[in-house]
C-alpha cells in the first residue's frame, strides 16, 4: 500500500467495479448511461483481470480520423494504458494508420495498418497477429464496421477513405478482445446493437469478448487504471498528467473530435474534466491527494 493510500484490503471488486462503471458514464454525454443496463456488471473489473495477467505483447488500437488529423479522444488514453501496462512487465504496442501513426511512433512502440480499403486487411491483421502472438487486444476509440462495411463519424459523415481497419485485429484474435467506446459507433459497440438503437448514430457491429463505455473514451483507460494501481499497490492512475499527454499530441497536430480545432480539449470538454475523473476513482480506490 502506498504512502497516500487508505486501507483498501477489504475492497468488494464487484462492488468497486460497479461504482466506476456508474461515475463513468454519469454525465451521460451520448447515452452510454442510457445503454449501460445492455451490459452485465463488472465489465471493468473483468476486463482489468485480463489486463493484468499480461506480460506478453498488448495491442491497442486507437486513432480516429477526424478531418485530415485525428481527435485526442483515443490517444490520450492509449497512452495512459501503454504506460501503466509498461509498468506492469507487459509489452504493449500501439496499432494505428496514419497520421496518428506517425506522430507517436518516433516516442512509442507502433504497428502502423493502411489507411482505406484495400484487398490485404485480413492478411494484414494475421501478419501482426501471427507476429506479435498478444496476451490481448483491446481497442479504445477505433471506428468500428457498421453493418454496412463502411465507417462512420458521430455526424454520421463516412469516414471509410480514411480510416485504417483494425476490426480484423478483433475478429481474428485468438485472446481476449476488449473495446473502449463512448458514442455507439466504435470497435465493441456490436455486443450491444439492440440497445443502440435508438441513438443517431450509425452504429458498429464488430463484438469483442468485452466492451468498456464511458462518457469520453479516454475515461475508460482510467477506469482499468484504477485496479491496476488498487491490485499493485502503486499509484498509476496518479501518474497520468493528461494536460501534458494533451500537449504532446496538439504539438503533432491532434484536433479535438467535437470542435475539430487543435486546442487541448477532449471531445469539447475542457482537460479539468478529465482530472476530475481521475480524482473520483483515485477516491474509490482509497488514494487522497
Amino acid at each position: 500500500m502506498s504512502q497516500n493510500q487508505t486501507n483498501v484490503t477489504n475492497v468488494d471488486e464487484r462492488e468497486l467495479s460497479k461504482q466506476i462503471e456508474d461515475l463513468l458514464v454519469a454525465r451521460n454525454l451520448r447515452g452510454m448511461k442510457t445503454v449501460q443496463p445492455a451490459l452485465p456488471s463488472g465489465y471493468y473489473l473483468r476486463a482489468a483481470r485480463t489486463l493484468y495477467k499480461c506480460k506478453g505483447h498488448v495491442l491497442i488500437g486507437t486513432g480516429f480520423p477526424v478531418v485530415d488529423t485525428f481527435e485526442t479522444d483515443g490517444p490520450v488514453g492509449a497512452i495512459a494504458l501503454y504506460k501503466a501496462l509498461e509498468a506492469l512487465g507487459a509489452t504493449p504496442v500501439i496499432v494505428c494508420g496514419p497520421p496518428v501513426s506517425q506522430a507517436l511512433m518516433a516516442e512509442y512502440r507502433v504497428h502502423e495498418i493502411r489507411v482505406g480499403e484495400h484487398t490485404e486487411r485480413e492478411l494484414e491483421a494475421f501478419q501482426a497477429l501471427y507476429n506479435y502472438n498478444p496476451d490481448a487486444v483491446l481497442s479504445i476509440e477505433r471506428p468500428g464496421q457498421a453493418a454496412d462495411g463502411g465507417y462512420y463519424n458521430m455526424r454520421g459523415e463516412s469516414i471509410s477513405a480514411r480510416t485504417a481497419c483494425f476490426d480484423t485485429f478483433v475478429n481474428h484474435a485468438k485472446c481476449p478482445t476488449i473495446g473502449i467506446g463512448d458514442g455507439g459507433n466504435e470497435i465493441g459497440m456490436g455486443n450491444i446493437t439492440e440497445a443502440l438503437k435508438d441513438l443517431d448514430i450509425h452504429a458498429a457491429s464488430t463484438q469483442v469478448d468485452e466492451l468498456l463505455i464511458a462518457d469520453v473514451s479516454n475515461w475508460g483507460a482510467y477506469g482499468l487504471i484504477a485496479f491496476f494501481s488498487l491490485w499493485s499497490g502503486r499509484d498509476l492512475l496518479g501518474e497520468i498528467k493528461p494536460l501534458e499527454i494533451l500537449e504532446y499530441l496538439s504539438g503533432l497536430g491532434s484536433v479535438d473530435g467535437v470542435t475539430r480545432e487543435n486546442e487541448l480539449t477532449e471531445d469539447g470538454l475542457p482537460v479539468e474534466e478529465g482530472k476530475s475523473v481521475i480524482a473520483g476513482l483515485r477516491a474509490l480506490i482509497g488514494y487522497k491527494d
